[in-house]
């Protein structure tokens, strides 16, 4: 992929040589994970044991024909089709306490996209001792209501976005939608290059 033009050739270095990670590889890892490689990051560790099915279709930068395709393998296939000189290292493992520091050890900053609130709290307890910078999400299950998905920096080395308690209720028909589950996957991408970048602009 041809160098950014809008960044300046230091912004340029930056971000090509910091190590991102991402946990999980589903409607927010996938998607962050490109606005990543779009922005101009290099190096990504991606982590997710699933394999993409036609429900995933919907709101995961997946398409028709890797249905079946481990997430790690088809993702990387799509990555590369946006910029072939990329470095990743794609892990088709479950993550738990005992792996991911391992994991995401070369990594400054890690995008949680996990499902269950249970692995969210693993990977924040395990990687901010750890001094890592982590971005997490909650609450960005249904639809509208955009404007409450906002980004909410917690401590030092933590930023939560979503608007953290509109969750996934079957019982209420509350399901992850493709544009707010993209507007946060965006915003993880954002945060993590305004973080890299040291500014806002």
């Amino acid at each position: 992929m041809p160098a950014n033009p809008f960044l300046t050739p230091h912004e340029r270095q930056v971000l090509e040589n910091a190590t991102v990670g991402i946990a999980g590889a589903g409607g927010l890892g996938s998607n962050c994970a490109a606005h990543l490689v779009r922005a101009g990051i290099r190096r990504l560790v991606i982590a997710d044991f699933d394999v993409v099915s036609e429900g995933n279709l919907n709101r995961q930068f997946f398409f028709r024909d890797q249905v079946g395709l481990k997430k790690v393998d088809a993702l990387r296939e799509n990555l590369l089709r946006i910029d072939c000189d990329l470095t990743l290292e794609m892990h088709d493992i479950k993550l738990n306490d005992a792996n991911i520091g391992p994991m995401f050890a070369a990594c400054g900053i890690v995008a949680e996209a996990l499902d269950s609130a249970q692995d969210k709290a693993m990977l924040v307890d395990t990687l901010l001792p750890a001094g890592k910078t982590v971005v997490t999400v909650s609450g960005i299950a249904g639809w509208g209501r955009s404007n409450d998905i906002i980004a909410r920096q917690v401590g030092g080395n933590l930023v939560m976005i979503g608007d953290c308690h509109t969750a996934v209720d079957p019982s209420m028909c509350v399901w992850p939608v493709s544009p707010r589950v993209g507007i946060a996957a965006a915003m993880q991408a954002n945060s993590i290059v305004a973080r890299l970048l040291k500014k806002n602009i």
